[in-house]
């Protein structure tokens, strides 16, 4: 079998699934950006883009699908001059949400492709309007909408979608939910695992940490509303009142990934520290920006709690990689994330919006560690049983390609939603999942 990759931050998602069909013989290759990292052992072809100067202007709420038009352009340029180096495949398999796979069923009608689902852009009930603190303007409203017509009209092109979550595919729109199945990732708990012995040193402030320590963790790619940053940091006077010897570790970048900046400028960690000021002590918080993978496994195992907060949006493999390494987990009560936890067994679940219970829920975690073991324990079980690597998500990836490439997705016509084994369903009868 022959399989194309097509992500402009390749491997993306694709980091496990590559290899393993490298590993059973099939052959693979990759179309990225000129930026995309690659991955070692797979051929990467990366596509070119115009120079800012040549990219005629457009009008502002045009721009977006202007840029995505612009790389659907150069991928089907690509392929289209590299004929003999890049063969017809048996399946493409790429994420369209930077517009990479608006045109290549131009080029390759008969190919199936599968899409990484990530999120569709919802105008109600979604991301955009669910923080009160920052309402969407009419005009930013209008351009959410404009964003999602790539989004839209690559499902009319679609094949079939992968989705790491329940929650996540259901932003689907309806008509397509039944070409949506169901498969994370897959985290790898075999080493993203509880480990005796693990510690946290922060070498500037001469302290070490080791699991019994009152130490809570806080970690999201950027520090920002999204992630629930300000919510956490306004939990902190009171937490601090409560449990005096609490010792805060927070990891994430100044800058914002999903949201807008503070509009009076400057970073949302300022923000947020000028507006706490002398309520909070900082000898006690410490903001550490991004550490290696491996050093934030070691941050969940030792902590007494981590805290995950999010709004209605992709859901963060942070949470996950807590969860495998035992944490005791407080998280917001959002529907990405209760689709994982149930309160009272798996975690602790909040309102986002509620610093104060987030305060003392984390106090009474640090009050009685104890108590509240089984919760980390049920929570790692969850992951394992649901979202192992090698066990679970590999093995589903790996037969809905094969599925795919069978056919599958032409003869499909179950009710659906999310057929997690459509293989298995196919020949059932098609009884939905």
């Amino acid at each position: 079998m022959r399989v194309l990759f097509i992500h402009q931050n390749f491997p993306g998602q694709y980091r496990h699934l590559m290899p393993a069909l490298q590993a059973r013989g099939d052959q693979v290759q990759a179309i990225g950006a000129p930026y995309a990292p690659g991955l070692p052992g797979c051929e990467l072809f990366r596509y070119r883009l115009p120079e800012s100067g040549a990219v005629p202007d457009a009008h502002p709420l045009a721009s977006d699908f202007q840029v995505k038009a612009i790389r659907a352009e150069a991928v089907v340029n690509l392929l289209r001059q590299n004929e003999a180096a890049i063969p017809r495949p048996d399946l493409i398999v790429g994420h369209p949400g930077w517009g990479e796979l608006l045109a290549v069923k131009d080029h390759w009608p008969d190919v199936p492709v599968l899409h990484q689902l990530e999120l569709v852009y919802q105008m109600r009930g979604g991301d955009a309007d669910f923080d009160p603190e920052f309402p969407q303007q009419a005009s930013a409203i209008t351009k959410l909408r404009l964003r999602r017509a790539t989004q839209l009209l690559a499902f009319h092109d679609l094949d079939w979608a992968l989705a790491p979550t329940q929650w996540q595919a259901s932003t689907a729109p309806l008509p397509f939910r039944h070409r949506v199945s169901v498969i994370h990732e897959g985290i790898d708990t075999d080493q993203i695992a509880p480990r005796q012995g693990s510690e946290i040193r922060l070498e500037r402030r001469r302290l070490r940490f080791q699991p019994g320590d009152e130490l809570v963790s806080f970690a999201c790619r950027s520090l920002e509303p999204y992630r629930g940053f300000h919510t956490f940091m306004r939990a902190l006077p009171t937490l601090q009142r409560l449990r005096p010897n609490a010792q805060v570790i927070v990891v994430g970048s100044e800058g914002v990934s999903y949201g807008a900046s503070p509009a009076g400028g400057g970073t949302w960690r300022q923000t947020l520290l000028q507006e706490l000021g002398d309520q909070v002590d900082l000898s006690r918080i410490h903001f550490v920006g991004h550490v290696p993978h491996g050093l934030l496994h070691e941050l969940f195992r030792v902590c007494s709690c981590h805290v995950y907060l999010t709004y209605p949006f992709v859901l963060s493999w942070s949470l996950l990689e807590a969860m495998a390494c035992g944490a005791v987990v407080i998280a917001s009560d959002t529907a990405p994330v209760a689709e994982l936890i149930e309160p009272g067994v798996e975690g602790v679940l909040v309102d986002f919006f509620n610093p104060e219970a987030l305060a003392e829920q984390i106090a009474a975690v640090l009050a009685d560690p104890g108590a509240h073991r089984p919760l980390a324990e049920a929570a790692r079980r969850r992951v394992v049983e649901g979202f192992d690597l090698r066990r679970v998500c590999l093995p589903r990836q790996l037969e809905l390609i094969d599925w795919l490439v069978q056919g599958g997705a032409g003869s499909w016509e179950g009710p659906g939603p999310y057929p997690p084994h459509p293989l298995q369903a196919s020949q059932e009868g098609v009884q939905a999942s």
